[in-house]
């Protein structure tokens, strides 16, 4: 049901920037470890003094990472403080300018008033507003440009091009917000942006003997875009969310959801190439066909990966999440093939925060 109609209809994810301290180094480990594929350049070489970015794309998956080049920037502050992190959440739309109006008069502060970027392949209008901690949202209206991805941008095109992974297009971004925000953002993307709540959850649904998190999904009327929002819930010990928001410095993006279609392929990949995931106890397998029925794959592949199983009235889905990509425990991913499921995986969230506090434990954050 679409709410208080449809005054900002959104295509999907235009592109997810993040801001780097080196990004030709974040490029070359996004290519070789999650298989994205260089796509543009914009830097020195194109006229920029004070950043660089590299835009990597995998099927509809698009990441720009961008890092400063002078000390004295909003890039270089955001990484002092954050670490590498999402920065823009770019939402391609049909009307960048009416997408500006309809959310600034409904609450929005302003990030990039409407603005139009030329080359000689076309236009791109693109605008912005705040959204929680410092990251925004930027509307990328399209329709008008044939170029290879934003005025500006050059064609990236290296030598070195490792295989795709099966990657297909970002199904949800969780952020993360402080102690009492989530009711706060969920009203913001209720009212300003008009999504609808989807799902619920609170300590009493996601929680542990030690830790517990709140979370509500906040998704457009067309669901193409999902974003849970977590907020941190008390209990014997710090929660993830905790850990996040002390080591982020402030609410932010804490995982993005990749979706594929061939799960295990992706993971067995992935490994491959380094990346590492969290796991669950083992004995997490030995209930698995009573707890979700009957599933199409057979479980010592899904053991061996440590790939986990939810259903819903739906369909099931299959779901993996990786350990944090750098050193401070903020940013992960998830890998999920969805099998009808149109939820989050709650039946896994006990399992799966009993082997986040296993890590946190290592890391003495706990």
């Amino acid at each position: 049901m679409v709410s208080q109609d449809d005054f900002l209809p959104i295509n999907g994810t235009d592109y997810v920037e993040f801001y780097v301290g080196n990004a030709k180094q974040a490029a070359h480990y996004y290519q070789t470890a999650f298989g994205f594929q260089p796509l543009a350049y914009a830097g020195l070489e194109t006229g920029l003094k004070d950043r660089t970015s590299y835009v990597i794309r995998q099927d509809k998956i698009t990441f720009v990472l961008t890092t400063a080049l002078v000390p004295d920037s909003p890039i270089a502050d955001h990484c002092r403080l954050h670490g590498d992190g999402v920065k823009v959440v770019a939402l391609w739309v049909d009307d960048a300018r009416k997408s500006f109006e309809e959310t600034t008069k409904r609450g929005a502060r302003p990030y990039l008033q409407p603005t139009v970027e030329k080359d000689d392949q076309g236009e791109v209008v693109m605008s912005g507003i705040c959204t929680y901690g410092e990251t925004v949202h930027v509307f990328v209206e399209r329709r008008n440009y044939r170029g290879i991805f934003l005025p500006g941008y050059v064609k990236w095109d290296p030598h070195y091009r490792p295989g795709t992974v099966g990657l297909r297009y970002v199904d949800h971004m969780v952020g993360n917000v402080n102690w009492g925000e989530m009711d706060t953002w969920a009203k913001f993307y209720h009212d300003v942006m008009g999504f609808n709540q989807l799902i619920s959850f609170d300590d009493t649904d996601i929680s542990t003997e030690y830790t517990a998190l709140m979370s509500k999904v906040m998704a457009s009327s067309n669901l193409y875009i999902k974003f849970p929002l977590n907020e941190p819930a008390h209990g014997k010990k710090k929660s993830q969310i905790e850990e996040y928001i002390d080591f982020y410095k402030g609410g932010g993006v804490q995982h993005v959801a990749m979706a594929t279609d061939n799960i295990l392929e992706t993971v067995a990949t992935l490994k491959d190439r380094g990346v590492e995931f969290l796991r669950v106890p083992d004995a997490y397998y030995d209930t698995l066909i009573k707890r979700v029925g009957n599933i199409a794959e057979t479980i010592e592949p899904l053991r061996e990966l440590g790939i986990l199983v939810d259903r819903d009235e739906d369909g099931y889905l299959l779901q993996i999440f990786t350990k944090p990509v750098e050193d401070r425990p903020t940013v992960f991913y998830e890998i999920i093939q969805r099998k009808g499921a149109k939820s989050f995986g709650k039946g896994n969230f006990k399992a799966l925060f009993e082997s986040i506090e296993l890590e946190q434990g290592k890391r003495g954050t706990l």
